[in-house]
């Protein structure tokens, strides 16, 4: 991954796609495979806004049960099918424990009825996947002593059981993403972060190149291009409205969905537990009573969530407060008491704008977005060569990724290639069978690093966690592990190096999982920022900074707790 703006500015491509998120890197992707000249550009980093900040879940659909939506049911479910072939070192089954209680749409009758159902509607979701270990499970039923013994602190009364199905759970959500660009760049396609799309240049109907400006030195240079999409997601009616004046019909309504990480395991089991909030899903056909609420297992914490609202303020300005958070506390542990979460457990919100659909303002049971939005401004507003495409769930990436490209190739006259990118393995993902490759791993490199490390290069880089421990090699002291955690200097400099980094948040948050779970302490964010100085040539104040910023990341009450007699401000 080299960021060359002189070749941006240089070339004409088919195609450039504006925003590094899921849905942007996989069209790129998909792009490049079916053979277009392509770019890419974000912003800031990539995958550092939505796509980054969610529940991690690769969601099957099974919900959409309740609506009648089959179509949407089987699409997710193909989708974690595609997810867990082509990235098993970032992407596996989940289990989830739905309690059942009494009878009637509560009780284990029409919850084993549903479940069946969906089984039958998704018999293939283990086709092609090679992997066992990745393959998802039938649901089933277990009886209330087996749920006790997972959960002893589900509430007790009425309690008849439970069903357990899976999804799909992923390790690191920006990690996938930058797999599935590094993949984009070895099929052809060029990319960079921290370029801004500014505006568009014309010729009559027709757009014909891409005002853009490099954020790193503020330059401005255009990029030529046959077809233009739009991927910014939330961000996407901005810069129509900025830069052309033009207005999507209907205005997109967004859903500001949240989440919490908890800086602990507070299931102490591999299963996520489902329990019912105080919101009803207004179009559901078949209910169940309240919606649900999700506490996953993940990595060494615990997730918590969702929650949504609707947010008409301007997409930077997102947010989760404290007091909110206290609500979505107090939620949780009334449906579950014996959770006993606080609000100093949390060592950071997740959060990000998806569509949503109509709702009445004020609203207490909200309508969800169902849909993805795919605009021919060609067709909505007489503006050739460009496309807008507004994706509603990360699940679904790649397969509105695939329409994109489809519509594009039809705009380009191109004869019509079928998509790979369900079937390819990403950057990394090419292991056949993880756990066994893990094993071999381990036993290959045991003696130069601890098993610890070698486990978790592995789940972060798959197939390239060789190339990481190259830089080892020319400096021993950068096998080094980075304060408590299991990352390690080389991932640093390989994050300088081949991966398009240039600030400490982009490795810690992103490039690395130092501070994805919880804030990693001033010792270790001084140690990379030290790193990436040497790299880079920053001087102290410039350290400072970047440490800073990185802080405003986590809830300061957690930044004091750690850091001891550290006073910095937080978010």
């Amino acid at each position: 991954m080299k960021r060359d703006l002189s070749r941006l500015a240089s070339s004409e491509f088919d195609l450039v796609v504006i925003g590094g998120g899921i849905f942007g890197a996989c069209a790129a992707w998909d792009a490049a495979q079916r053979g277009l000249s392509v770019a890419l550009i974000d912003r800031g980093d990539f995958c550092s806004v939505t796509s980054a900040h969610h529940l991690k879940m690769v969601h099957g659909g099974i919900r959409y049960l309740q609506h009648g939506d089959i179509y949407r049911l089987r699409q997710s479910s193909g989708e974690r099918r595609a997810f867990l072939r082509i990235a098993p070192h970032l992407v596996k089954p989940l289990p989830i424990v739905i309690p059942t209680y009494g009878i009637g749409m509560k009780g284990k009758g029409v919850l084993r009825l549903g479940m069946g159902l969906y089984d039958v509607l998704t018999a293939d979701r283990n086709r092609g996947i090679a992997d066992p270990a990745r393959h998802v499970p039938s649901g089933k039923m277990i009886g209330a002593d087996d749920v006790l013994r997972m959960f002893p602190g589900v509430p007790k009364n009425g309690l008849t059981g439970a069903g357990v199905f899976c999804d799909g759970q992923i390790q690191n959500p920006p990690r996938f993403v930058l797999a599935i660009l590094i993949s984009a760049v070895q099929s052809g396609a060029q990319i960079a972060n921290y370029v801004e799309a500014t505006g568009f240049v014309r010729r009559g109907a027709h757009v014909v190149a891409l005002k853009v400006r490099d954020a790193l030195s503020g330059s401005d240079f255009e990029i030529r291009a046959r077809v233009v999409l739009n991927a910014t997601g939330p961000f996407a009616e901005r810069l129509l409205n900025r830069a052309l004046d033009t207005r999507l019909t209907p205005k997109g309504v967004y859903s500001r969905d949240a989440s919490f990480v908890v800086r602990r395991k507070l299931l102490h089991h591999a299963h996520a537990l489902a329990i019912q909030g105080k919101t009803r899903d207004p179009d559901a056909k078949f209910s169940r009573g309240a919606r649900h609420l999700f506490v996953a297992p993940w990595r060494d914490y615990t997730l918590v969530g969702v929650w949504h609202v609707v947010w008409d303020k301007d997409p930077d300005s997102v947010n989760v407060s404290d007091e909110e958070l206290e609500t979505f506390i107090t939620e949780v542990n009334e449906a579950c008491p014996s959770l006993g979460i606080r609000l100093d457990d949390v060592s950071l919100w997740n959060a990000g704008l998806v569509p949503f659909g109509q709702n009445v303002p004020g609203s207490r049971d909200l309508r969800y977005g169902h849909r993805s939005r795919l605009i021919d401004h060609a067709i909505a507003d007489g503006i050739e060569n460009l496309v807008t495409l507004i994706g509603v769930r990360f699940t679904t990436g790649r397969f509105e990724a695939e329409r994109a490209i489809d519509l594009v190739l039809r705009k380009l006259n191109r004869e019509p290639r079928a998509c790979r990118t369900a079937v390819t393995p990403v950057f990394g993902g090419d292991t056949k069978q993880f756990d066994p490759y893990v094993r071999h791993a381990v036993a290959e490199v045991r003696g130069d690093l601890p098993e610890p490390v070698i486990e978790n290069l592995v789940a972060t880089y798959g197939t390239g966690y060789r190339q990481v421990i190259r830089h080892i090699s020319e400096d021993q002291s950068l096998g080094q592990r980075i304060g408590l955690s299991s990352a390690i200097k080389a991932q640093i400099i390989h994050a300088v190096h081949k991966e398009m980094a240039h600030n400490l948040s982009d490795v810690v948050f992103r490039r690395t999982d130092l501070a994805t779970g919880d804030y990693p302490g001033r010792g270790a964010l001084r140690q990379c920022a030290e790193l990436l100085a040497a790299e880079l040539g920053w001087a102290e104040p410039r350290i400072h900074h970047e440490i800073q910023s990185v802080i405003k990341g986590f809830r300061s009450a957690r930044v004091k707790e750690v850091d001891g007699i550290d006073t910095a401000v937080a978010a």
